[in-house]
């Protein structure tokens, strides 16, 4: 798909006042409030369960409760509806339906570990569409009615690959993979990729890493005992924590850690005392922890405004939000689930923004992945900060 740039109203957008909808409280409605019929918006999280991605929905919430308090789309407010999924098949199924049922025109900001393996045919059949802030399992990836405005943990994982066999010159990487319903092929793609490109491949692989584990010591003595000078790890935050827990208690200081951009948070870095020879992540989006960025700046002070927490999957669920009141900016006529589809469908402009490295586009096509790229950054060996490791984009041709 050919792939045009258009500039987005990202650094237009007022930014005042509130409007409390389903997630995010804020400032009392103002006379510039919107009060008309809303435009009701939903999404499907992790918001409990063994992996959690709560700050997607927040992100977009407040968003939207901002755009309602500087009056909405002519004079109607955006009224979002977060479910929780619960990290559960079949709360995820009831939680989209759920969503339909309210009559939401477009799906928003969604951040969950099987959301679009489960509903993606419903979404599909029912002729909604989904803007995901932030994909995780490959249906979000590969379906047409799902365009996920990050990267994902597949092309990150190459990625993170590339740039410790290519940059760091890792020679034995060791594999510890945490898988989630079907993600394994999709992995193990990625990993394909990276051996293609460069003719390396794992020392020793282990897909077998629980989410929500109590002990990750077995995992990394394997990866000890193979001779690994590295260890990359899909892990979220919990366990990818567990991990360099476990690693300190082994006295593995030669190691390094290759993580991906779920483990990108502030909190992490400083519960990171041991890391052995680094943590290297590619960060989906501009990194937020680094000063000077002017990418970040609206998005860090509205999430800290509604006190949503800094990290990657915010800064999915807020671009999730500005791409769809920008689509929603541009329509005319009715606002309904089917003109919201034809208009994402119809899209042949990428939106962009420089909190990533590729414009983002939805369109006809039946699978979607815009987004491309990272930006490698890092935690050196005794800091408890995250460091930039380049002045720009790395990216997969």
């Amino acid at each position: 798909m050919r792939i045009h740039r258009k500039i987005t109203a990202f650094g237009a957008m007022a930014a005042v006042g509130a409007l409390a909808l389903t997630a995010c409280g804020g400032s009392a409605p103002d006379a510039s409030t919107a009060t008309g019929e809303p435009i009701i918006v939903a999404s499907v999280n992790a918001l409990s369960g063994p992996a959690t991605f709560p700050e997607a929905s927040a992100a977009a919430a407040a968003v939207f409760s901002d755009y309602n308090a500087a009056g909405g789309f002519k004079g109607r407010p955006i009224q979002y509806e977060a479910f929780d999924d619960k990290g559960d098949p079949a709360a995820a199924t009831a939680a989209a339906r759920d969503a339909l049922g309210k009559k939401a025109v477009a799906m928003v900001g969604s951040a969950s570990l099987l959301d679009c393996e489960v509903n993606s045919k419903y979404y599909e059949t029912e002729g909604i569409v989904s803007i995901q802030g932030t994909g995780v399992d490959p249906f979000c990836f590969s379906t047409p009615n799902i365009s996920p405005v990050n990267t994902g943990p597949y092309l990150d994982t190459t990625l993170t690959l590339t740039y410790g066999s290519e940059k760091l010159g890792l020679e034995k990487i060791c594999g510890l993979l945490a898988i989630a319903g079907s993600t394994r092929p999709a992995y193990q793609a990625a990993i394909d990729e990276w051996s293609k490109a460069t003719g390396k491949s794992f020392v020793f692989v282990d897909d077998t890493v629980p989410y929500g584990g109590a002990d990750y010591t077995p995992y990394v003595i394997k990866a000890k005992q193979a001779g690994c000078d590295a260890i990359y790890s899909n892990a979220v935050e919990p366990e990818a924590a567990g991990l360099l827990k476990a690693a300190e208690a082994q006295g593995m200081k030669d190691m390094t850690f290759l993580f991906l951009t779920s483990t990108y948070s502030a909190p992490f870095a400083e519960a990171a005392s041991f890391v052995g020879k680094g943590v290297h992540v590619p960060a989906e989006s501009a990194p937020f922890t680094v000063e000077g960025i002017e990418a970040n700046k609206e998005w860090s002070a509205l999430m800290e405004k509604h006190d949503v927490p800094q990290s990657a999957f915010a800064q999915g669920g807020y671009m999730a939000a500005k791409h769809f009141i920008t689509m929603l900016e541009s329509m005319d006529g009715d606002i309904t689930k089917e003109s919201v589809t034809t208009a994402f469908k119809s899209q042949t402009e990428g939106y962009v923004t420089d909190m990533v490295g590729d414009p983002w586009i939805f369109g006809s096509g039946d699978s979607h992945g815009s987004n491309r790229s990272g930006w490698p950054i890092t935690i050196a060996p005794g800091s408890t900060t995250w460091e930039s490791e380049a002045d720009t984009w790395s990216r997969l041709s």
